[in-house]
This record gives C-alpha cells, sequence and structure tokens, in this order.
C-alpha cells in the first residue's frame, strides 16, 4: 500500500445488491493491495466494517475495470454477480454509458442499464462438466449423490442447489457448512436452497462458501434458476425471491443475464490504525 494511503487511510464505498452487501475499494489510480488478512479484518462485522465480499477495482486494458471478489474469511471469490452489478452501475453512472465489459476471474462480462433504477450483467454460460465445477471425481452434476439429491452447477464458482418443498423451513445455518466442506467440493461450494413457488419463480436461501447466511448471492440465484431449467420445473425465464429482495434472471443465448437494483449506502475512510495493525 502507498505511503500516503498508510498516512491519510484508505477511502471506501459501502454498496448492497438486494441486501448481498459489499466494500468497494477503487484502486484504479494504483497503489492498493488487499491481503487476506486485511479482508478478513474488514469483513469482521463488530470490529471492522463487514461485509458479504470486498470489490477491489482495478484498471484493465481490454475492459472498464477489473474486479478482484474476497470472501469475508479473506478468501477469494472467483465470482460475485450483485458486486460485479454493484460496480458497473458505478462506472456506467460515471461514465455515462449505457453498457460495459468488467473483467473477472470469470473473463470478461458485459454489464448494461436495464432501465428503472436496475442493473442487468451476464455472467456467463453456466459451467456443467464435473471438471469444471469443480467435483473430486466424475460425476452426473444434474443429481449429486448427496441427500436431497441437489444440482452441480458453477457460475465462476461452484453451486450446490437443493430443491425443497419450503425454503423457509430449512434450517440453512446447521446445513451450509457441512456441505460447503464436503469432500465431493475440493474447493468447497455455496449451497442453495429452493422451492417452486410459481410457474416462472423461485424463493431461494443461500448459504455462501466463505461467508456465511446472507441476504442474496447473484451468482447463486444464476446457478439456481439454471439448475431449476434443467430439472424441468421452469422455463429460461425465472424470477428469484432472495432474503434481500427479488432479482430476474435471463439463460439467453450468450449467457445467464441477471437483472436487480442496486444501492450505495456511505462512503468512508478506513484508518491509517486500522490498516497497520491488518497488516
Amino acid at each position: 500500500m502507498m505511503q500516503n494511503q498508510r498516512a491519510s487511510g484508505l477511502p471506501f464505498l459501502k454498496m448492497h445488491g438486494a441486501g448481498n452487501d459489499f466494500v468497494v475499494i477503487d484502486a484504479r489510480a494504483g497503489g492498493v493491495a488487499i491481503t487476506p488478512a486485511l479482508a478478513r479484518a474488514l469483513g469482521d462485522r463488530h470490529r471492522g466494517i463487514g461485509f458479504d465480499q470486498l470489490v477491489l477495482i482495478e484498471p484493465d486494458p481490454q475492459a472498464a475495470a477489473r474486479l478482484t471478489f474476497f470472501n469475508a474469511d479473506g478468501s477469494t471469490a472467483g465470482a460475485c454477480g450483485n458486486a460485479t452489478r454493484c460496480v458497473a452501475r458505478l462506472i456506467l453512472d460515471e461514465t455515462g454509458a449505457p453498457r460495459l465489459t468488467l473483467r473477472t476471474e470469470r473473463g470478461l462480462l458485459d454489464a448494461e442499464d436495464a432501465g428503472g433504477g436496475l442493473t442487468r450483467v451476464n455472467m456467463g454460460q453456466p459451467q456443467l462438466d464435473w471438471a469444471e465445477l469443480p467435483l473430486s471425481r466424475p460425476i452426473d452434476t444434474l443429481h449429486l449423490p448427496l441427500p436431497g439429491d441437489p444440482v452441480g452447477v458453477g457460475m465462476g464458482n461452484p453451486h450446490c442447489v437443493h430443491f425443497v418443498a419450503d425454503a423457509e423451513a430449512v434450517d440453512v445455518a446447521r446445513l451450509g457448512p457441512r456441505i460447503e466442506h464436503d469432500p465431493l467440493f475440493p474447493k468447497a461450494t455455496n449451497v442453495e436452497f429452493a422451492s417452486l413457488t410459481a410457474p416462472d419463480r423461485l424463493r431461494m436461501r443461500v448459504w455462501e462458501r466463505g461467508t456465511g447466511i446472507t441476504l442474496a448471492c447473484g451468482s447463486g440465484t444464476c446457478a439456481t434458476a439454471v439448475a431449476a431449467h434443467l430439472r424441468g420445473l421452469t422455463g429460461r425465464q425465472v424470477t428469484v425471491d432472495v432474503d434481500g429482495g427479488r432479482l430476474a434472471v435471463d439463460w439467453r443465448d450468450d449467457g445467464v443475464w441477471m437483472t436487480g437494483p442496486t444501492a450505495r449506502v456511505f462512503r468512508g475512510t478506513i484508518s491509517p490504525e486500522f490498516l497497520a495493525a491488518a497488516e
């Protein structure tokens, strides 16, 4: 981290997408390094700022920006759909452009203004092969050999989607961490529980890898919509009600598009003392 940031602190923006909350650090001017230790310290909701994910924005020669996502435990997340939408909203407003491209670990992702204050992002095609997900051995990802007959879907990160009679009745806090670290998932997994509430509507709750229960998960919403279509429960266009709001998913020929709201909550500066203690 640059010397002047050690002296003056590090600016950040707090945002959320359907209750999925983020600390956004703009490093497009350079000079910012986020370590796992700093991410963990900032993610502490009592002693830090608190977030589901931290997003680092950096310059990219082929895109509007490059995004790196950190979970609350300091690990990195290969994909984060709601955080991608939040950053897209920032840069769309900043530039006045109707659409842009962002780079994540998944590759180049297109995003656009969806009107009505909503932002849409193409999360790419789902990864449905066991090795891409990844799983620890060759298995039919449409029927994973786990209780509840879940579906495995990759969206740049792994997901284990369970279809249940009533998502509200699931003990996510108990089941989530057990499934997250099942040996079937060498890189751990996000865990979703969804129930069909209408022919084109799902209720979903989620346990996020490296974070825990969250009010929404963009990549998990996409994975759940894909799994529901593959199981014959819905078409390719669905509305997904999550704990923090509502997201719309459209699995098109060019990828899985997700649309939803974003919100800027507050700006602040991480103190030099905090940064020094977290190094």
